[in-house]
Order: C-alpha cells, then sequence, then structure tokens
C-alpha cells in the first residue's frame, strides 16, 4: 500500500510547514487527489488517522477533493475529458491526447491555530 508512504510524506510537510510558519495545531487539510492519480482517497483516509497520532494534524478534519481527469487532444485540439490514460479523445476518437489534470495529490488548503 503505497498510500501509506504518501501520507506519511504528506503529514511531514505539513509539520515542516508548521515550524516554518508557526502554526501549532492543523483543524482541516484539503487534499486534491487526481481521478487518474493511481491513489486510493479511502486508503489515504485510514492512513492518514494512523500517521496523524502525535503529529501537527492529530485529530485534524481530512476533506479530499476529487479531480477529474482532463487532457488537451492534439487531434482535435479540445480540452477532453480522460477516464483511463491511454484511452481514446471521447470528440474524435484519436489516442493523442496529453493528460493536463487528474495526476496531482496536493495540498490545496490548511486551516491552522
Amino acid at each position: 500500500m503505497h498510500e501509506m508512504a504518501l501520507t506519511e510524506s504528506l503529514v511531514e510537510i505539513i509539520e515542516e510547514e508548521g515550524r516554518k510558519q508557526g502554526f501549532a495545531r492543523v483543524r482541516v487539510v484539503r487534499l486534491e487527489i487526481g481521478a487518474l492519480g493511481c491513489v486510493d482517497p479511502e486508503a489515504v483516509r485510514f492512513c492518514f488517522e494512523a500517521v496523524a497520532r502525535g503529529a501537527i494534524v492529530e485529530g485534524a478534519r481530512l476533506e479530499i477533493i476529487a479531480v477529474p481527469g482532463e487532457g488537451w487532444c492534439l487531434d482535435c485540439s479540445r480540452t477532453v475529458p480522460v477516464r483511463e490514460r491511454f484511452g481514446a479523445c471521447p470528440e474524435c476518437g484519436g489516442y493523442h491526447v496529453q493528460v493536463t489534470a487528474g495526476e496531482e495529490m496536493r495540498v490545496k488548503e490548511l486551516e491552522v491555530e
């Protein structure tokens, strides 16, 4: 389960920001997870509870925002929804689609004290 390692890194990043910016506690973590990122949001939620113990995020609410896949079709020059990597463009059927969104995992916002 790579979600555990990802969540541990997430908490480390938040703790480092807490030291830099001087906040002592995190109340809410808003996390964006892309649909194409091969990350299971429910596994992240489970891991977050375990990793948060004793950390600055202990007791924080984790809000996960799903980011849909999106791409740019080089054949028809359109932004299109992407449901799977290497799939056909839903507009023209071509297979030259560059993914532009949906692969990310990023902290969108923190509510801190």
